[in-house]
């Protein structure tokens, strides 16, 4: 029953953590999570990170320090990223439908650093950021229920669909295929390196900021309903 009714509830609500996180296990057995998993068992990185099992929670990773850390450091952009999203790493649920230990790793994983990706790319927690970065992460990883969240793609405005598909989803598409798989970074030996050493590295190019770009069509917005206003005042004179 959780796989029928999750994936429409996921769907209607993509900001919905627990339900999005049921989705993804149960479109990603069997084979989905067997290939991000030897994805891993094929990289030396990878092989640590499921030898090792380390946690992204605040108990394994001092928001305090990570603040302290040079401007730009990997640390630094994703506490900064965190405290402007208002959200921390113990947002994300305990995997619950994988029996396989190690496959279930896994995926504990992929969740806990889905903020790093937000951090590296600078997509914002809204429904168009979280689409974007679900449509990168489908291109990287090819997990179902991150091609399955572009449904949500219906929920956006006109405007901002226009905009998902000009510019975020071929950034996204471009950037998720031609870089290196993201679930092989070892955040934890990473958090004091240059931000944009890593995103060269991983072959990641920051999308337009999206933050920026709805302000300034606000602004465009308000000055432009502001002279009509003047353009009328001027005519009843």
């Amino acid at each position: 029953m959780v796989s029928s009714s999750s994936p429409k509830d996921a769907l209607a609500n993509v900001l919905r953590l627990d339900l999005i996180a049921t989705l993804g296990e149960t479109t990603a057995t069997p084979y989905f999570i067997y290939r991000l998993r030897d994805a891993m068992l094929s990289s030396t990185t990878g092989r640590r990170i499921l030898r090792d099992r380390p946690r992204i929670t605040s108990e394994t990773m001092s928001m305090q320090r990570l603040r302290t850390l040079p401007l730009h450091s990997v640390g630094q952009t994703y506490a900064s990223w965190l405290d402007k999203e208002g959200v921390s790493p113990d947002t994300r649920d305990e995997v619950k439908y994988i029996n396989d230990e190690e496959c279930a790793y896994v995926v504990q994983r992929y969740r806990e650093s889905h903020d790093f990706y937000h951090a590296l790319t600078g997509l914002p927690i809204m429904i168009e950021g979280e689409v974007a970065l679900k449509a990168f992460e489908f291109a990287n990883t090819l997990l179902p229920m991150t091609g399955l969240s572009l449904f949500a793609v219906a929920r956006l405005k006109a405007a901002e669909r226009s905009r998902f598909w000009k510019t975020y989803l071929p950034w996204a598409l471009s950037n998720g295929l031609r870089s290196k798989e993201i679930i092989n970074v070892y955040w934890e030996e990473q958090l004091d390196r240059d931000v944009d050493d890593l995103r060269v590295d991983l072959g990641i190019e920051r999308p337009p900021d999206l933050r920026e770009t709805r302000k300034a069509l606000r602004e465009q917005r308000k000055a432009a309903r502001e002279k009509r206003e003047r353009m009328g005042g001027l005519m009843t004179n």
